[in-house]
């Protein structure tokens, strides 16, 4: 993620382009770029503690903080009242992960090294998840729309799946951190040893301060993304939907999205996989339901109600993405497929207001 720290450089561009008005345009842009190795700070400094703190721990912490960028982002839009922009950006990470992220790798991967192989039992596993999640995610918008518009039993119902769907992760995080790792390739190393010996080899206290800058940058990097959106979105003839499903989801997931990418070139596949496939996760069931306690108590309380579209979409998404774990195997055209897919459903996103 080196390559891409000279972005950080826009850090004290977006402080001078707020504090001296030069514009919502370059404000966004700005803020928006330097997210990106903010982001990937983030978490380099969380697998550095991880590596130190050993495979139980360490697993918690990556899969606590594997999407921590958007989650601040997605908090500082619930303060600002942006309700649905925050439930467009959860189904636009689940997307982008399961669709965009995977078909570029599958793809990039598959042109370098031809077919290639995985262990199709631990993703099969998290595959099938993914199914679940998007199903019991779904449950209050089909509820909403099958009855008279009830705001009250909605939200009930929202707070009893999103309470569901966090014993669903706690119980995936037991049986993860319990499952001997399997080894994989030539080298006759696991996984998780693989990314601990890709990953930075910090000190536990600069570890920390890392850890601690970074997050301090995305909130004031998001406050002042989150609080030109509006007049960006206008200024560009995008809505606040389009922003939230396509744009914010790829400003704070570019970093993780990269390194999937990478590790399939590589031809590590299993490690690609568990990148795409775990991020969904992780917004499925941590994120969105966290994000109902959390808007509850702000004061801007947010149900899971999803548009149909959303719904179709991200159901959708998360069978084709099964679909490719079935067979322990991959090629670039399956990659060319998610990505057209993607690309189809993005221009649909894009045009949705007009047809509505």
């Amino acid at each position: 993620m080196k390559g891409i720290r000279w972005l950080l450089l826009l850090f004290p561009v977006a402080i001078a382009a707020e504090l001296l008005h030069w514009g919502d345009l370059v404000i966004f842009a700005a803020s928006a770029l330097a997210i990106i190795p903010i982001a990937g700070l983030l978490g380099e400094a969380t697998e550095s503690l991880a590596e130190k703190t050993g495979p139980q721990i360490g697993g918690l912490l990556n899969a606590t903080l594997g999407n921590a960028a958007e989650l601040i982002i997605t908090l500082i839009a619930i303060n600002a009242g942006a309700i649905e922009l925050v439930r467009a950006s959860i189904i636009g990470s689940i997307l982008g992960n399961l669709l965009f992220v995977l078909g570029l790798a599958l793809l990039l991967g598959g042109i370098k090294n031809g077919v290639q192989r995985f262990d199709r039992t631990r993703v099969s596993v998290d595959a099938t998840l993914t199914i679940l999640a998007a199903i019991v995610i779904s449950v209050p918008s089909l509820f909403s729309q099958s009855i008279e518009p009830d705001f009250q039993r909605v939200e009930w119902l929202s707070l009893t799946t999103a309470a569901v769907v966090l014993l669903l992760y706690v119980l995936m995080l037991v049986y993860t951190l319990r499952t001997p790792a399997k080894n994989h390739g030539d080298g006759g190393e696991s996984t998780a040893e693989r990314v601990a010996h890709q990953g930075p080899h910090w000190s536990t206290s600069r570890a920390l301060i890392i850890m601690v800058a970074a997050v301090a940058g995305l909130a004031v990097m998001s406050e002042f993304l989150v609080g030109t959106l509006d007049a960006v979105s206008e200024s560009l003839g995008l809505t606040e939907f389009f922003v939230g499903i396509i744009l914010v989801p790829i400003i704070g997931n570019v970093a993780e999205h990269l390194v999937a990418v990478q590790v399939a070139r590589k031809n590590q596949m299993d490690l690609s996989l568990s990148i795409a496939l775990g991020s969904s996760l992780q917004i499925a069931l941590f994120v969105a339901p966290l994000l109902v306690f959390v808007s509850l108590m702000m004061g801007h309380p947010m149900s899971l109600e999803f548009n149909t579209f959303e719904v179709i979409a991200i159901v959708a998404a998360s069978i084709v993405a099964a679909f490719v774990a079935l067979d322990g195997r991959s090629n670039w055209l399956e990659g060319a497929m998610l990505l057209a897919v993607y690309g189809v459903l993005a221009l649909g996103f894009y045009f949705l207001p007009a047809m509505i």
